[in-house]
């Protein structure tokens, strides 16, 4: 990927709906040859689809968290594949220093979501957790698939 691949990812994540034409202009090269970049960035699968990007606070779940979690020994990927399974969860991140995990989780209420954070602190592996409420989210670049 070279730094045309790379002009061209940056304005489509800002704008996926951007025409060719304009983003030709942009970069100063041809209309065909961003056509030609784009779509074999799609068969290459570094662009995997297009999607809305929603303000997070603005989704489904109006109880949102994240949850950084402690764990045991060499449990990380039976940990995650169980924290997989949880339908109020929507993204596990491995990290470094004091905490092992960072859970990103959603729900409808906060009963909902002590009633998660109870059956997470119950598998087996997990030492420690401390969760944090998420208030609002006042930029993303991240999309809601």
């Amino acid at each position: 990927m070279d730094d045309l691949d790379q002009k061209l990812l940056a304005l489509l994540r800002h704008d996926g709906r951007r025409s060719v034409s304009d983003l030709a202009l942009e970069t100063g090269v041809s209309r065909a040859t961003v056509r030609a970049r784009i779509e074999r960035m799609e068969r290459e699968g570094d662009i995997v689809g297009y999607t809305v990007i929603l303000r997070a606070d603005a989704i489904a779940m109006p109880v949102r968290g994240i949850m950084m979690i402690e764990l045991e020994g060499r449990t990380a990927d039976r940990v995650v594949d169980v924290l997989g399974g949880f339908p109020e969860i929507s993204a596990v991140h491995t990290t470094n220093g004091k905490w092992d995990l960072i859970v990103e989780l959603g729900t409808e209420s906060l009963a909902d979501l002590d009633a998660i954070l109870r059956r997470i602190r119950l598998i087996p592996g997990i030492m420690a957790s401390e969760t944090n409420l998420l208030l609002a989210t006042p930029r993303t670049t991240r999309a809601r698939l």
